[in-house]
């Protein structure tokens, strides 16, 4: 099971990628706000990672903030992009919340699964 979430999670990461790099309209609108849109996409990011990779929150945590900045600071050379702080907080928010998600999922069936 952990594998069919380590795909998930690299898809979303190319996905996430692409709309963020790519042109604008190309990006997906949705009746949601953009922190909306954000927040949901990076906490299916983070739960994908969590549950894929369970024994790493810790390294997935400290990756994921210079990781998302970056990500962030690329849309500065991207023709009608910006980078923007509260996206950045919102995103590296919304990823610490998937993978806690995960981490309580996994805490949850552990604690079931005992006698």
């Amino acid at each position: 099971m952990k594998m069919a979430f380590r795909l998930v999670a690299w898809l979303l990461v190319a996905g996430i990628v692409a709309v963020t790099l790519g042109p604008p309209r190309l990006r997906p609108v949705t009746e949601m706000s953009q922190n909306f849109e954000h927040g949901f996409a990076f906490v299916l990011l983070g739960l994908a990672f969590g549950l894929g990779y369970p024994s790493r929150l810790l390294q997935l945590v400290v990756a994921a903030v210079p990781l998302i900045g970056a990500l962030e600071a690329l849309q500065l050379w991207v023709p009608g992009r910006h980078a923007r702080l509260s996206d950045f907080v919102v995103n590296v928010i919304a990823t610490v919340i998937g993978l806690v998600m995960a981490a309580a999922s996994q805490w949850l069936v552990r604690r079931l699964q005992k006698p």
